[in-house]
């Protein structure tokens, strides 16, 4: 009898946000990459080229396949263009896993925060997912994944997050209500994952030292940060064949700060 695996042979995975080298994305890259899917590595600047290319990179050099693709996801021409370079480079016409981790802007003072810092965060969090989930279904076969990164800020409610907190809140709320519309329509499950805190750079070091201080001693697990693999890890299972059943669900990758 052979043993169970979580093989992604032969499946096309989109990662948003992924063209850090020690961000969450690039993670969830590596991850589903090692377990043999072909990963398209997405960054929204030319500033971010570079970091992006080594990512995709590393993953090459590992054994994997992967590609690199500058779009801007937060408008539906970023979201159509991502797609179909993906089915280009590839030269596919699937697209089996779709992960929605990019996220733009920095955290300011809720009574004293603009309009445009306002857009940003929705937009890329909160627009760019529906823009991409139009994109891709068309692409996607049964037995699809679409897997959001959430966030514990949308459960706890965070001051210097607050509008953070509210936009991963809203994609708490597409992914239940997106799933009954994908799963009967489509076959395809939708789930989200909720990080706590985790040691990245997307964060400026005094806002990620403050946040990390208040959640810590809120762990479970152990009294520690989260790590980018706890993450991909988590990422990695939902969109194998093991996790069929499990849809739209709020799932907690926190060390047991909040249970979803």
């Amino acid at each position: 009898m052979s043993p169970d695996t979580l093989s992604l042979d032969g499946k096309v995975a989109i990662v948003t946000g992924s063209g850090r080298e020690t961000g969450i994305g690039a993670g969830i890259a590596s991850a589903l990459a090692r377990n043999g899917a072909w990963v398209v590595i997405n960054h929204v600047s030319d500033a971010s080229a570079t970091r992006a290319a080594a990512v995709a990179k590393k993953i090459i050099d590992a054994g994997g396949k992967a590609v690199v693709v500058q779009a801007d996801v937060s408008t539906q021409e970023g979201a159509k263009g991502l797609v179909q370079q993906t089915l280009e480079k590839f030269q596919v016409q699937h697209v089996d896993i779709l992960v929605n981790n990019a996220a733009a802007g920095q955290p300011e003072p809720f009574l004293t925060a603009t309009s445009s810092s306002i857009e940003t965060i929705f937009k890329s969090v909160v627009f760019a997912p529906i823009y991409l989930i139009q994109s891709v279904i068309p692409h996607m076969p049964r037995g699809g994944r679409i897997v959001n990164t959430g966030s514990i800020a949308s459960k706890l409610g965070f001051s210097p997050v607050a509008i953070y907190g509210a936009a991963k809140a809203a994609v708490d709320a597409l992914t239940f209500s997106m799933a009954m519309e994908l799963g009967r329509g489509y076959a395809v499950t939708i789930n989200t994952v909720m990080p706590g805190p985790v040691d990245t750079d997307a964060l400026p070091k005094a806002v990620s030292d403050r946040i990390h201080s208040a959640l810590v001693p809120m762990t479970k697990a152990e009294e520690r940060v989260g790590t980018v693999d706890d993450i991909a890890d988590a990422v990695l299972l939902i969109c194998s064949e093991k996790s069929r059943w499990v849809t739209g669900q709020v799932i907690s990758v926190s060390g047991g700060i909040t249970g979803g």
